[in-house]
């Protein structure tokens, strides 16, 4: 049996050598199984790609495809999963938050056949700043109840998976990609394996504040319409809103025997309504453009990714 391990590589040159020294060993361990390792250079700027080159020059079982440029993690996944051809694929990243350690206990669950993947989930965050581990919560929470596809909290991207569920995602080609998603929306059955957090043995992260919300965002976007229906119901509290501002109109008429004198207050409350329905426009409009630049990146039908060296031989370019 073949075991195909993907890792995306983004400058990870500081933890390329810990990475590879702890993969091996634990791929020795597992002497019963044929193991093939893709490294996916997504156009880093340091020398990961050289660091690689080193790996395939003295181990067979490397290969490795360097892009053109940073097409992000999602393209170099989807690459690696197009060029596999493991009985079983796993993704795991190169700075040890995901412990090579584990694969062993992932291939014996799948082993048995009860599941079609095996996936991890951190149940802890010890590390990580509260900040961080606030908003990583709360993206969970808002994904679970606008979309359909669930994501257990704590999901990592690093997971083992049946050929016939790689095959599952290959054929999901569209270009706007989270794959937390699409794993959950392709079905097949999931055994989660928890496990305490793991610093990353070297560098700092690629994510930042901003690229983490982008790709909340995208995520949502891409498996739920239900922001679509948000301008409707802000349409109700604008029609709502308004009543205010007439009543109050109406009742200083009354009471004052139809003579406007509070003439500053009226427009203050007419001004006000006036700029929370322009609020609710905008925002409502800022969701359409969120859908049409999304609609507009999948007609385009550009590739997921550009390949500017490989060492593997007929490699799939989509």
């Amino acid at each position: 049996m073949k075991i195909s391990l993907i890792v995306p590589c983004y400058n990870e040159e500081a933890s390329l050598c810990a990475f590879y020294s702890e993969l091996t060993k634990v791929s020795s361990e597992m002497g019963e199984y044929e193991f093939e390792y893709i490294f996916i250079d997504d156009g880093s700027k340091d020398k990961t790609l050289s660091i690689i080159k080193d790996f395939a020059n003295s181990d067979k079982r490397v290969s490795y495809i360097s892009f053109s440029k940073n097409f992000g993690k999602e393209a170099a996944m989807y690459a690696g999963f197009c060029n596999s051809c493991g009985d079983y694929v796993a993704v795991m990243d190169a700075d040890m938050q995901d412990p090579p350690s584990l694969l062993p206990k992932m291939v014996e669950i799948l082993n048995s056949g009860e599941y079609d993947s095996v996936a991890t989930r951190r149940v802890t965050r010890h590390g990580e700043s509260k900040i961080r581990s606030f908003f990583a919560n709360w993206f969970y929470r808002v994904f679970n109840h606008t979309t359909d596809v669930k994501i257990v909290s704590g999901a990592r991207d690093f997971r083992l998976m049946k050929r016939e569920m790689v095959d599952a995602i290959i054929s999901m080609c569209e270009k706007n990609r989270f794959s937390k998603g699409i794993y959950g929306w392709i079905g097949f059955k999931t055994y989660w394996l928890p496990f305490d957090n793991v610093e990353r043995v070297a560098g700092k992260s690629k994510w930042n504040v901003k690229k983490l919300f982008r790709y909340s965002f995208d995520g949502i976007f891409s498996f739920s319409n239900r922001p679509l229906k948000i301008p409707f119901y802000l349409a109700i509290l604008c029609a709502c809103a308004s009543i205010a501002p007439l009543a109050y109109m109406i009742y200083h008429a009354i009471t004052h025997c139809f003579l406007m004198s509070s003439t500053s207050i009226t427009s203050s409350l007419i001004l006000f309504a006036v700029l929370l329905v322009g609020a609710f426009c905008l925002f409502s409009i800022g969701i359409l453009g969120e859908y049409i630049a999304k609609i507009y990146g999948e007609v385009k039908g550009r590739p997921h990714y550009i390949v500017a060296q490989t060492n593997k031989k007929d490699v799939v370019k989509k």
